[in-house]
C-alpha cells in the first residue's frame, strides 16, 4: 500500500515543481524566536518524497533561520492531497548547484546563478505523512 502511495506523492511533487501548473509548496522552519514560521515558496526541482531544492537569497529569513536551525517541514496540499515531509534542510553556495537549480523568473531577484547572493536551500526528508486519493502512508525514509 505505501508503495502506491509514495508513487502518486511523488507524481504530484514532480508536477508542483518549477514547470508545472502549481510551482509551489510550504516550507516550515523555526524562526529566530522558536516559533515554527511557514512560507509559500517554489520547487526547483525534487527527487519524489526524498529530497526537494528550492532558491532563495542569503537576505531572506530562511537563510538566517536555517543557520540557526536545520530541522524543517515541506507540505503540498490540496482537496485531494496532502503531503507532508518532515526533514532536514541546509544551505548550498556551489557554483554547478547553483546553475543546476537556475530557473526562468529567479532574473527578476538575482542576476543570474553567479549572483553572490543566490543560494539554494536542500531539503532532505526524514519522514513522511502522506494522504492521497482518500488513503494515507506513513513512514521513514
Amino acid at each position: 500500500m505505501n508503495t502506491e502511495i509514495i508513487a502518486k506523492a511523488n507524481k504530484i511533487i514532480e508536477e508542483k515543481t518549477v514547470g508545472g501548473d502549481e510551482g509551489f509548496c510550504t516550507l516550515t522552519l523555526i524562526d529566530l524566536d522558536d516559533y515554527p514560521t511557514t512560507s509559500t515558496i517554489s520547487v526547483s526541482k525534487a527527487d519524489g518524497i526524498n529530497w526537494l531544492t528550492f532558491c532563495t537569497g542569503f537576505g531572506s529569513d530562511k537563510t538566517k533561520r536555517i543557520e540557526r536551525c536545520n530541522k524543517a517541514s515541506v507540505c503540498f496540499n490540496s482537496v485531494n492531497h496532502n503531503i507532508t515531509l518532515v526533514g532536514t534542510i541546509e544551505v548550498l553556495t556551489d557554483a554547478e548547484m547553483k546553475k543546476e537549480m537556475w530557473y526562468h523568473g529567479l532574473e527578476n531577484h538575482f542576476s543570474g546563478p553567479e549572483d553572490p547572493n543566490y543560494c539554494v536551500l536542500r531539503f532532505i526528508t526524514n519522514r513522511y505523512n502522506l494522504f492521497v486519493d482518500w488513503k494515507e502512508a506513513r513512514g521513514v525514509l
